[in-house]
C-alpha cells in the first residue's frame, strides 16, 4: 500500500472517530429523555405523535411485547411498500409513466427496504416512480434504521435495569431515533450534497444535446436522456441509516448521486458515523464509557486490517497484465493497480475504502463495481459481511450483533477460569448463551444453505454471468449480502428473476428477524436479573485483552464457518490469477 493510501485511510478514520464521540454522547442524552437544546424544540411534535397514535410513552413493554410491536410495524411497512410498487402506474409523481413493478421484484424490494438490507435487483431510475422512491423506499430508510436502533437501546436497558419486567417502549425508541437523530443529520447531509451537485428535483428526465454525436447501428445519436429526481434526500439517509439503496441503478458511482471527491468523503463518513457513535452511546448508558471504547476499538482494528488488504490488493493490480509488459502497480506518480470498474474521480484508494466501509456496515451502497475487484480485493467485502455485519454493522444491529459475540467471549472465558460468566454486572447463563448462539449462527446458515441450493438448481445457475470460481463467488456474495442484511452485490449475477427474488427475499427476512427476536429475548432476561458486583474472579471487559478476545471470537467464527466456501471462490480465483495450477 502506498503512502497516499495510508494517508487517506488515516484521515478518514480520524474524522470518523472525532465526530463519533460527541454524537454518541448526544444520542445517549436523547434516549435518556434529556434532549439536547438543538432538538428540544421538536418535543411538542413528539408528544403530538404519541397522542395521535394512542401511545403511552411512560408505559414499558416486556421483551415479548416489544418484539411484537417491532414485527407488526415492519409487516405493515412491507405491505405499504409492496402496494406502492404494484400500483405506481396509477399513482401521482410518476412523470416518466413507469409501469407497475412485477410481483416477484416488488416482493423482494419490499422485504429488502423493510429489513434495512436495500438489496436492489432493479434499476432505480427506470423502475421506481418518484412517489415510490420517496413514500415507500425513503420512508423505510428512516424507520428500518430507527427500528435497529430501538432494538439496540432495549438491549442496553437489559444491562442497566435491575429486576425489571420491561425493556422500554418500542414506539418511543423508534420515534426518538427518527425525530432527534436521523432527521437532523439527514437534513444537514442532504444540503451538503446538494451543494456538491447531487440532484434534488421533481422535474422529469431531461433530454440534452450530446457534445459529440455518436454513431450507432440505428444511425447517428445526437441527444441523451438524463434521469433526475429527488435524489439528495434519499442519498443522505441511505448512508446515515446504513441502508444503501441507490436512487440510480449504479448507486453512488452515479455522478448525480456522488459527483465530487468531497461528496464521496462525506458519504463515506456518513456510512460508519452512527454505528461508531452508538458504541460511545452504549458506554455512556451502561455507566462505563470504557465498555463502548473497547467495542469500538475491536471494530476499528478489524476494519483497518481488512481495509489495508483490500487497498493493497487493488493497488497491486493483476499480474497477468504484467506478464504482457503492462505496468499495473501503483506508484507515487501513477494510479496503476486495478482501475476496472472504478470511477476515475475517486480512484483506487477511495473505491477500496468505500467497499470496506459499506460491507463493514450493513450499508451496501457502492461507488465501484465489486465484481471487477481482484479476487482478494473482492474477498474482503464478502468476508466482512460473512463475519455477521458486526464490524460497525448496521445502525443498532451491528452493535447488538457484536454484543452477542461479547456474551460468547465472556462465556468462553468463564469456562476457562471455572466461574459463571458475567458481563456488565449480569450473570450470563444458559438462556443467554443459547439465544446468542441463535443470533450468531442463523445468518451463516441462511447464507450457506441458500448458496448451496442456488449452485445446484437450473434457475440459480442460469443467473451466473461468469463461469468457474468467479461465478460461484457471485452467488456466494449475493447470499452473504442478503443473509447479513447488507445489500451490496458483485454485480455480475442476473438476480432480478423469480428464483433469486424469492430466495434472497426469504434470506433477508430470516436474517433480520430471527436475530432481532433472539436479541430482545436476551434483553428481557438480563433486565429481570439482579446486578452482580465485580469480584476478583470477574473478567475485566474494558481492557486490551478483552479487545483481543472479542476480535478472536468474531474472526474464528467467520473463518471456521466460511473458509471452505471462500476456498472454492475467491481463493481459487486468486491462485488462478497468479498462475498456480
Amino acid at each position: 500500500m502506498t503512502a497516499n493510501g495510508t494517508l487517506q485511510i488515516g484521515m478518514y478514520l480520524a474524522a470518523l472517530l472525532l465526530l463519533a464521540w460527541p454524537l454518541g454522547l448526544n444520542m445517549a442524552r436523547v434516549y435518556a429523555g434529556d434532549l439536547p437544546r438543538y432538538v428540544r424544540w421538536l418535543q411538542p411534535l413528539e408528544n403530538g405523535l404519541y397522542r395521535m397514535a394512542g401511545v403511552k410513552p411512560d408505559q414499558g413493554m416486556s421483551w415479548l411485547r416489544y418484539a411484537t410491536a417491532f414485527l407488526i410495524f415492519n409487516l405493515l411497512g412491507l405491505l405499504v411498500v409492496y402496494a406502492l410498487q404494484r400500483l405506481q402506474l396509477w399513482l401521482p409523481l410518476n412523470p416518466q409513466g413507469l409501469a407497475n413493478v412485477t410481483p416477484d421484484s416488488a416482493f423482494n424490494t419490499a422485504i429488502s427496504f423493510v429489513t434495512n438490507t436495500n438489496w436492489q435487483g432493479y434499476g432505480g431510475e427506470t423502475t421506481m416512480s418518484y412517489l415510490t422512491q420517496m413514500l415507500g423506499l425513503n420512508v423505510q430508510n428512516f424507520v428500518s434504521a430507527a427500528g435497529g436502533m430501538a432494538v439496540l437501546i432495549a438491549v442496553v436497558r437489559g444491562f442497566t435495569q435491575r429486576e425489571a419486567d420491561g425493556i422500554g417502549n418500542f414506539w418511543v425508541d423508534l420515534t426518538r431515533s427518527t425525530l432527534y437523530i436521523l432527521l437532523p443529520l439527514s437534513l444537514i447531509l442532504a444540503v451538503a450534497l446538494v451543494s456538491q451537485g447531487v440532484v434534488q428535483t421533481f422535474a422529469p428526465s431531461q433530454t440534452v444535446e450530446l457534445v459529440q454525436p455518436l454513431q450507432t447501428a440505428t444511425g447517428m445519436e445526437t441527444k441523451q436522456t438524463i434521469a433526475v429526481g429527488p435524489a439528495a434526500s434519499q442519498i443522505a439517509i441511505k448512508q446515515l441509516g446504513t441502508n444503501g439503496g441507490g436512487f440510480f441503478s449504479v448507486n453512488s458511482a452515479h455522478p448525480l448521486e456522488n459527483p465530487t471527491p468531497l461528496s464521496n468523503f462525506l458519504e463515506m463518513l456518513a456510512i460508519l458515523l452512527i454505528p461508531a457513535a452508538l458504541c460511545i452511546t452504549f458506554g455512556k448508558m451502561v455507566g462505563d464509557i470504557r465498555q463502548g471504547v473497547v467495542i469500538l476499538a475491536a471494530m476499528t482494528i478489524v476494519l483497518v486490517g481488512l481495509g489495508a488488504v483490500c487497498v493493497g490488493a487493488e493497488q497491486a493490480g493483476n499480474p497477468l497484465f504484467e506478464r504482457l509488459g503492462l505496468a499495473t502497480r501503483a506508484s507515487e506518480l501513477s494510479a496503476g493497480g486495478n482501475m476496472e470498474g472504478k470511477e476515475a474521480r475517486f480512484g483506487i484508494v477511495n473505491s477500496a475504502i468505500w467497499a470496506t466501509a459499506t460491507t463493514a456496515a450493513s450499508n451496501g451502497s457502492v461507488n465501484a463495481m465489486h465484481d471487477s475487484f481482484t479476487p482478494l480485493g473482492g474477498m474482503v467485502p464478502m468476508w466482512l459481511m460473512q463475519l455477521g455485519e458486526v464490524i460497525f454493522g448496521g445502525v443498532g444491529s451491528g452493535l447488538y450483533g457484536m454484543l452477542m459475540f461479547a456474551i460468547v467471549a465472556v462465556f468462553v472465558a468463564g469456562l476457562m477460569i471455572g466461574r459463571t460468566p458475567e458481563y456488565l454486572g449480569k450473570k450470563i447463563e444458559a438462556f443467554e448463551v443459547k439465544m446468542a448462539a441463535v443470533a450468531i449462527l442463523v445468518p451463516p446458515l441462511v447464507v450457506l444453505l441458500g448458496a448451496a441450493i442456488a449452485v445446484v438448481v437450473a434457475p440459480g445457475v442460469a443467473g451466473i454471468a461468469n463461469p468457474g470460481a468467479h461465478g460461484f463467488s457471485e452467488i456466494l456474495y449475493a447470499f452473504s449480502s442478503a443473509g447479513n442484511n447488507n445489500g451490496s452485490a458483485f454485480g455480475g449475477l442476473s438476480a432480478n428473476t423469480p428464483f433469486y427474488n424469492g430466495m434472497l427475499g426469504f434470506a433477508m427476512l430470516f436474517a433480520r428477524y430471527w436475530l432481532g427476536i433472539a436479541v430482545l429475548a436476551i434483553a428481557g432476561s438480563l433486565a429481570a436479573k439482579k446486578s452482580i458486583p465485580a469480584s476478583v474472579g470477574t473478567l475485566p471487559t474494558h481492557t486490551p485483552l478483552f479487545v483481543l478476545l472479542l476480535i478472536g471470537a468474531v474472526i474464528v467464527v467467520g473463518a471456521l464457518t466460511f473458509l471452505p466456501a471462500l476456498a472454492l471462490g475467491p481463493v481459487v480465483e486468486h491462485l488462478q490469477m497468479l498462475g498456480v495450477h
